[in-house]
């Protein structure tokens, strides 16, 4: 079980499901923290957590898929796991389709949910990775100007110099300045590497 520097925040009202998962997962030595409702994790909640959330569907005030929702805005990067008493198909089809990584029903297993808690740290490993590789892209892209910007949007879908002068109404000479300030900017090695940092960054890069 990968369980070092990584938290299950555990958001449920029922104190009696709250302790038993705390004390499950606290036996196999996993840290973890428990809310009795959304408002108060939400009050606590700060982005870039190691973990996973495991989250009950119907609460008072706002709900499992509600704050799902919250997340979401938050671009949270945390895994969900939800674990509810009161399941269906299309209340499992839609926390799925919003990015949960699983979605299992009470009373659960000690193996099940260890498996799925398992599998959420795998996957909020992988998701903290990706996000850094983004904000690496981003940070490469903001020192461009606009023009460059322009001229590396037309590249990366493989024009070449004189087609992208053409397009943007300047010399094949100052599209050949732009490209050289692009690669240096971004460290590019090639265009294929500069496709992926645009891409990595979220731009669009289809258009």
């Amino acid at each position: 079980m990968i369980s070092q520097h990584f938290i299950v925040f555990i958001v449920d009202d029922e104190p009696a499901v709250r302790d038993s998962l705390a004390l499950l997962l606290k036996q196999e030595g996993i840290f973890v923290q428990t809310f009795e409702n959304a408002e108060t994790f939400l009050n606590a909640y700060q982005p870039g957590h190691k973990g996973c959330i495991i989250l009950d569907v119907r609460m008072p005030g706002i709900g499992g898929l509600q704050l799902q929702e919250k997340l979401l805005n938050y671009k949270n990067i945390m895994p969900i796991i939800f674990l509810t008493g009161h399941g269906d198909i299309p209340m499992s089809v839609r926390a799925i389709k919003a990015g949960a990584i699983d979605f299992l029903t009470k009373p659960i297993t000690r193996v099940k949910l260890l498996a799925s808690v398992q599998s959420a740290f795998l996957e909020s490993e992988k998701l903290i990775e990706a996000n850094k590789h983004n904000q690496d892209a981003l940070s490469r892209l903001a020192s461009l100007t606009k023009r460059e910007h322009e001229v590396m949007m037309i590249a990366i879908q493989g024009y070449h110099n004189k087609e992208i002068a053409s397009r943007l109404g300047i010399s094949f000479r100052t599209v050949e300045i732009h490209r050289s300030n692009i690669m240096h900017k971004t460290g590019a090695i090639n265009l294929l590497d500069l496709a992926r940092i645009a891409y990595e960054s979220g731009l669009n890069t289809s258009t």
